[in-house]
């Protein structure tokens, strides 16, 4: 299955990792990505610490669980999902762009007034989220 298959029709939570210049981490949950091919993905990034980070430092993680309807794990149950390990190589402004990308369910929200960039990132490395 291609990751563009995956990220459609997989539910889940991500958490997307960055670390500034001198390498303080810092982590965020994170909307499934915006798949442009397997090698590239976008998110669309508020002005925060994640994009601060990622200008300074183009290098990231996303880890994404997988979650089923009705799914109520306990802590001794696997998990399954996805780590992607990214490299930032673009980004843009325009928000008619933005607009275009945004998934058709998020269309229309109210959205903070903070600037929006749609960042671009290649797809170095995929691993599952046990073991290799």
């Amino acid at each position: 299955m291609s990751l563009a298959d995956y990220f459609e029709r997989t539910k889940g939570i991500g958490v997307l990792a960055t670390a500034d210049a001198q390498g303080n981490v810092d982590i965020a949950l994170y909307a499934r990505p915006h798949v442009m091919n397997d090698d590239e993905f976008v998110f669309i990034m508020a002005d925060h610490l994640s994009h601060d980070n990622v200008v300074a430092n183009p290098h990231a993680a996303y880890l994404f669980l997988e979650r089923e309807e009705g799914d109520r794990r306990d802590a001794g149950s696997a998990y399954n999902g996805m780590r992607l390990y990214l490299t930032r190589t673009k980004e843009e402004t325009d928000p008619q762009r933005i607009a275009e990308i945004r998934r058709k369910s998020r269309r229309g929200r109210q959205s903070t007034d903070l600037p929006k960039f749609l960042v671009h990132f290649k797809v170095d490395r995929t691993r599952p989220v046990v073991g290799d």
